[in-house]
């Protein structure tokens, strides 16, 4: 009898050792699933922001968003961020992913301002080559900033091309099909933007006060 009462007091202490152990990581996976998404926001706000400075805005880019199918950007729903002051759309942000990097995909933000022209261009991700194809990282160099305030006059523009290909962007020592595949996906985002051009300039409409 004593052994059986003994059973199951263990059973009963392991069963709720078990139970507060499963808690407890459940709390933590919670907790850590939280944290990466918190971190996530922070990098793609900092991102967004470096190229639309937030003091030429009054909106929270993160918070205006438009999404829209598009394939040809590599995603089937891509989420356009809109720059805004007084209700105007003075610029938007267009994610894309060029599959033609030397590693894999590179993923891009491209901000494209009402006239055209480029805002600024940031990597997000990529897997190129170190000292070679990395240099597209803003952290690595500033060749990145070479599409600033550049636009294309039409969507076969031989200009929009590394200078190796007859182009006016330049290629790396020893790397040309990664900044290619950069100038290449700029140029797609362009040519969405300006098929795209009245949905993406256009304001939500300002709820009313009640």
């Amino acid at each position: 009898m004593e052994l059986l009462i003994s059973l199951r007091k263990n059973t009963l202490g392991i069963s709720i050792f078990a139970i507060v152990t499963a808690g407890l990581i459940a709390i933590t996976q919670v907790s850590t699933k939280d944290q990466i998404l918190e971190n996530e926001r922070a990098q793609q706000a900092k991102a967004l922001y470096e190229i639309i400075s937030r003091d030429s805005i009054d909106n929270d880019l993160l918070q205006d968003v438009i999404n829209i199918e598009a394939p040809e950007l590599g995603y089937p729903l891509a989420k356009i961020y809109q720059a805004k002051r007084e209700n105007l759309v003075k610029a938007v942000i267009i994610p894309v992913i060029s599959p033609d990097g030397y590693s894999g995909d590179i993923t891009l933000i491209v901000g494209i301002n009402a006239d055209n022209s480029v805002a600024g261009v940031r990597v997000l991700s990529h897997k190129e080559t170190p000292g070679l194809g990395d240099k597209i990282d803003l952290r690595k160099s500033n060749w990145i900033m070479g599409f600033d305030e550049k636009s294309m006059t039409s969507s076969n523009d031989s200009s929009w091309a590394v200078k190796k290909d007859g182009g006016q962007f330049d290629q790396f020592t020893g790397a040309t099909i990664t900044p290619r595949a950069v100038v290449n996906a700029v140029g797609q985002a362009l040519v969405f933007f300006k098929q795209n051009r009245d949905l993406l300039l256009s304001p939500k409409p300002i709820k009313e006060a009640s």
